[in-house]
């Protein structure tokens, strides 16, 4: 039976209208704790909201969007999007190295981490909606895949990730991605809006 235009209902305002206009602005928020921080870039407080605020773009880039796709749908739709989401990253640092010698290597990292998180996020979990196997599947997939990304950087004479600081920033900061991400893919189950799950999987 079809909505007519007279059925609206309070979820309809707070999930339609009100939760996206607040997700925009906290994106914008986030986008300008820099310029509100102030301070230049010789302020130690600047330099570590710019990490900060990069390190977030990141992993929702090439962390959360491919890893909730292989959760939520299968291995192909978490690849390709780990693929798509991946190369627009390295697009956007591709000018940042312009051609600086071995910068082909850590583009490639960018690339080939996310579509292995997403690729092997879809292919344990099986569209499974059990919140444990949620959460395994994202730690084990973003471990993997930071600890990929981290070994490919290695390979690189243009990498500037190295030593144990280096890893947690890389692998670490994923598996907290990877622990936030399965609860938001186990919210979107409890709304309908996983695909249907393999009835063999518990």
């Amino acid at each position: 039976m079809s909505l007519t235009w007279k059925k609206w209902t309070r979820n309809d305002i707070i999930f339609g209208i009100i939760f996206p206009i607040i997700a925009v602005l906290v994106i914008v928020l986030i986008s300008k704790l820099p310029s509100l921080v102030g301070g230049g870039f010789n302020d130690p407080t600047f330099g570590i909201v710019i990490g900060l605020t990069m390190e977030i773009f990141e992993l929702t880039i090439i962390v959360g969007v491919p890893l909730a796709l292989g959760l939520l749908w299968n291995q192909w739709a978490g690849g390709s999007s780990g693929f798509l989401m991946g190369t627009f990253y390295a697009l956007y640092w591709s000018n940042a190295f312009q051609g600086l010698s071995g910068s082909g290597t850590v583009l490639l990292a960018y690339i080939l981490s996310p579509m292995l998180i997403g690729y092997m996020a879809g292919a344990l979990n099986k569209r499974s909606d059990n919140f444990k196997r949620l959460l395994i599947v994202s730690v084990v997939s973003c471990t993997i895949g930071g600890t990929v990304m981290f070994g490919i950087f290695q390979m690189s004479t243009a990498n500037v990730v190295t030593g144990l600081d280096g890893f947690a920033l890389t692998v670490l900061a994923r598996i907290i991605a990877a622990v936030l991400t399965a609860v938001v893919a186990k919210i979107f189950f409890w709304y309908g809006m996983g695909t249907k799950k393999d009835p063999n999987i518990t």
